[in-house]
């Protein structure tokens, strides 16, 4: 995704919570292709955290980004795309869904796109290559970038646990 952007990405070691954070404010689009928990943070407020690398000092640097933690940024991009498993789940309330993506649209981001459930790897990759080649070289919005790409994903992977988890949530614009 970066060379289509041309930018740097951040893999690995290099993809420390302490220097990601400052960056993420001055994001006009964020992609984390990473690990999403849920689970374990049920009873810390609002649930879901996103796996980013351990500097080792410790649990407060743990590379753990809490939806708490998220809540407190100010982010300026125009699309957040966690490309990880289950980010879209969180807690069912009477406002909605409490995860991740509420942590996201609260910090300032119009659209956020998440997954429903455990998503596979490489029909994953297809499918967010082809996402951001709709949205940016095909002009088309959001929603309807999405849509192609799950189409064309599905072609090669019939199986919608393949391609079907990802949801678009905020503006299609």
């Amino acid at each position: 995704m970066a060379k289509l952007f041309k930018t740097e990405a951040f893999t690995g070691n290099q993809a420390i919570k302490a220097k990601m954070l400052p960056k993420l404010s001055q994001a006009s689009i964020i992609h984390l292709a990473t690990h999403g928990l849920l689970d374990d943070f049920k009873e810390l407020g609002v649930p879901g955290a996103i796996a980013l690398a351990p500097s080792g000092n410790g649990e407060l640097n743990d590379g753990l980004l809490t939806a708490n933690e998220i809540l407190d940024l100010k982010l300026n991009a125009d699309l957040v795309v966690l490309s990880a498993c289950d980010t879209g789940r969180g807690e069912i309330t009477g406002d909605g869904v409490i995860g991740l993506s509420r942590s996201l649209i609260t910090a300032g981001t119009p659209s956020v796109i998440v997954s429903l459930w455990s998503v596979p790897d490489a029909p994953t990759a297809e499918l967010m290559t082809e996402f951001y080649r709709n949205w940016q070289e095909r002009k088309l919005d959001k929603a309807q970038a999405l849509r192609q790409a799950m189409l064309k994903t599905m072609e090669n992977h019939p199986n919608p646990k393949d391609w079907a988890a990802f949801t678009l949530i905020g503006e299609a614009e």
